[in-house]
């Protein structure tokens, strides 16, 4: 009997299984390849201390990043790409390169940097799912994250400001969206009709891009603009999540959004009450403890006070 896998991950709304980009290429592969993978998602039970999810558990081992969750996968046999060519298993690996430089700063900066989609989306979603009082600090710990992420990848000379990395790196986003477009053509998949890695990959990438609504979306407008990408995001869904996803109607998906929604709002407003109510208490003199006076009586009132008590 195979031992039990369980991954552990960001949930999911908006109609995805997940949220997270990294999570998902994972919950995608495992569906391509049979892996019976036991899904737990981050609630507000969580006692980790770090944003480093999806992480992969066997009874002797733990593995996170979704590269080395893959490769111990199909060590156990869980294979979506044996029946690649070697050439297409070249290709799979340039293009995942191409997706992780071209696409995921993008990606990133639209859940993580984009101050608009951060506070009204991304930054409530995820607190409202993390224990107190981890809510208030691992969102903006992993937003700093996301921006050094960015700028250490594409913030070489001669883009010194964000600005300007902000611009270069739609620019390429925008690029690598259509040639992903002219790549899959008419086709299902990537590589024919039966997914792949890369199909995990672009998937994960797109899918969040795709559904979740955000108030900024100019990398998301370009998305739905090629039917082919969106049409390929909707099949997996339809085709590997569905029973997950409890088999809600379009009607009840938008219910639970806009429900999703007003709570995400609730939470943002309460952990921003909570974060100016911890300024205002260190911001506040500590004064020290004020000492009672103590009354003191003039002798002729002891006197009278001592034959008051003795008196019967």
């Amino acid at each position: 009997m195979a031992a039990p896998l369980e991954l552990r991950c960001w949930g999911g709304g908006w109609g995805l299984p997940s949220v997270h980009s990294e999570s998902l290429v994972v919950m995608a592969y495992a569906k391509f390849s049979g892996a019976p993978l036991k899904v737990n998602v981050i609630d507000n039970t969580w006692r980790g201390s770090r944003g480093d999810v999806p992480v992969l558990t066997t009874e002797d081992s733990i593995v996170s990043q979704p590269a080395k969750i893959l490769n111990f996968l199909r060590k156990q046999k869980y294979n979506a790409d044996y029946e690649l060519s070697a050439k297409q298993g070249a290709d799979t690996l340039a293009y995942i390169a191409l997706l992780e430089e071209k696409l995921l700063p993008a990606v990133l900066h639209t859940f993580w940097v984009e101050s608009d989609n951060y506070f009204t989306v991304t930054k409530p979603w995820f607190a409202s799912r993390m224990p107190f009082p981890l809510s208030l600090i691992l969102p903006g710990r992993m937003s700093k994250g996301a921006l050094n992420r960015i700028l250490l990848t594409r913030g070489e000379p001669p883009l010194y400001h964000l600005r300007d990395v902000e611009a270069q790196i739609y620019r390429d986003a925008k690029e690598c969206l259509n040639l992903l477009s002219n790549r899959l053509g008419t086709s299902q998949f990537f590589f024919g009709d039966t997914p792949s890695t890369l199909d995990a990959y672009v998937f994960g990438f797109l899918a969040p891009l795709y559904k979740v609504r955000f108030p900024k979306v100019q990398l998301q407008e370009h998305l739905k603009q090629l039917s082919n990408l969106c049409r390929f995001c909707d099949d997996i869904l339809n085709s590997y999540f569905r029973l997950s996803l409890g088999g809600i109607s379009p009607a009840g998906q938008e219910t639970v959004d806009a429900n999703l929604q007003k709570l995400t709002q609730l939470v943002n407003k309460e952990s921003n009450l909570i974060e100016k109510m911890d300024d205002n208490l260190r911001q506040s003199p500590q004064l020290p403890p004020r000492k009672l006076p103590t009354l003191k009586l003039t002798p002729a009132e002891e006197e009278s006070n001592s034959s008051q008590r003795l008196s019967p």
